[in-house]
């Protein structure tokens, strides 16, 4: 079997690496990819939302299954694209078609989702520019903080929590208003603030049935302690420690399979993997978001753990018999650590060259913003490369990350030394 892997980040690397195992492989090409995906698979320099390009790409190599790895193609579409060309509709797209993507693409049809199908979240409600006033008088009866979520795809910036009120109407006018997010803040949620401890919990589906993937948990933030400014994710840890028998069974009955049954309901067809971004308030789970795809950089800790052959898993996916499925999971804990560029989530410079990945033999190294430049391999992004290893609890897992992260180099390297710090 061909198959081309949309994306270019840790997730995708992931991705390929996994597949790669499989003995039903026969071509893997990755687009756009980046260096480390180039040493286990072919990229191929298309852009993930350049679909005309894809299709031409997919024809041309005899690729028989498309794995989405980042939302905005599937937001934009991708999986209707193939439905609705008779030359395509016959390869299997994993990913949501573009209604249910929209669980992603739009925070308010999400919390509407959720509404409908008694699903626990946090209480809220939504403005646009003609009702700004309407928001303000909505922040009066919260309690601080106070959070905000521009409601379209804003590369993980669009969310806002404040501790004091009149910041929180001259945020939701500046995002309303002045536009600071574009056409993603048009429409503004602006949600009650639920304390607790977040986790993320993957599902896959084919639309009928699920399966339920290893628990996850991730640090947004740059600095240590969860300070600082969010990035697309610092580290992982699988599984999280805290879950027992009892939550999971509470995150199974109240959120997962309403979840998948809602999307029956509406008539949302869905394959491929949906995130439950969690949060434990008390003993109970609530749904913080959805994504309509694999999170990263918890993907580099979900995905070892599963023993599965994955070109069979998805082709399962496809076929609609994911129910004859049984997921394998390693016992043991998986954790990695992420190096980002100086200046991220800020300003960063891209270029710099990255020694020491050759003498990292007890980890794994998947590769996210970086490229091949004169033979070497070089920043091309801000957050550059996990450094997932195992161990028999998530402490042992991360100390051998921590030591192999120890053995990269390049110029401006950062990354959090206390992964983990909270559990």
């Amino acid at each position: 079997m061909n198959i081309l892997i949309l994306g270019s980040g840790g997730r995708e690397h992931a991705l390929a690496w996994k597949l790669k195992q499989s003995k039903n492989l026969n071509q893997l090409f990755v687009a756009p990819g980046n260096a480390g995906t180039a040493q286990i698979a072919k990229n191929i320099p298309i852009g993930v939302n350049n679909f005309t390009d894809i299709k031409e790409f997919v024809l041309k190599s005899n690729v028989n299954m498309v794995v989405v790895g980042p939302e905005d193609p599937l937001v934009k579409g991708i999986h209707d694209f193939f439905l609705e060309d008779e030359q395509l509709a016959g390869i299997p797209v994993i990913g949501p078609q573009k209604m249910a993507a929209t669980l992603e693409g739009s925070k308010e049809f999400a919390k509407e989702f959720m509404m409908r199908h008694n699903i626990p979240t946090a209480r809220y409600k939504s403005f646009t520019a003609t009702n700004v006033e309407d928001g303000y008088g909505f922040l009066e009866t919260l309690n601080p903080p106070y959070v905000l979520k521009a409601d379209g795809l804003a590369a993980g910036k669009g969310v806002v929590i404040l501790n004091n009120l009149e910041e929180a109407k001259k945020e939701l006018k500046a995002m309303l208003v002045d536009e600071k997010f574009g056409s993603a803040s048009a429409t503004v949620v602006i949600e009650e603030f639920l304390d607790g401890i977040e986790l993320s919990v993957f599902v896959l589906t084919d639309g009928e049935s699920y399966k339920v993937l290893p628990t996850a948990k991730d640090y947004k933030r740059i600095g240590e302690g969860d300070t600082g400014l969010n990035t697309g994710g610092m580290g992982a840890i699988s599984p999280v420690p805290f879950v027992d028998e009892l939550l999971m069974h509470k995150i199974e009955q109240r959120i997962v399979k309403p979840t998948v049954e809602g999307l029956k309901k509406d008539k949302l067809p869905y394959k491929g993997f949906i995130f439950i971004g969690l949060i434990k308030v008390g003993d109970d789970p609530k749904v913080i978001e959805y994504n309509v795809r694999l999170g990263d950089p918890e993907t580099e800790v979900v995905l070892p753990r599963i023993k599965n052959d994955l070109v069979e898993v998805f082709q399962s996916v496809a076929d609609g018999t994911l129910n004859r499925v049984d997921l394998e999971i390693d016992t043991r804990s998986a954790t990695t650590v992420m190096t980002v560029s100086g200046g991220y989530p800020g300003s960063y410079e891209k270029g710099m060259e990255i020694t020491g990945i050759d003498t990292i033999t007890d980890s794994l190294v998947f590769q996210a913003g970086t490229t091949v430049k004169d033979g070497k391999t070089v920043t091309n992004g801000g957050r550059v490369m996990a450094i997932t290893s195992f161990g028999e609890d998530f402490k042992s897992a991360l100390a051998i990350s921590y030591k192999n992260v120890k053995k990269l180099s390049f110029e401006g390297i950062n990354y959090r030394k206390d992964i983990g710090f909270d559990l």
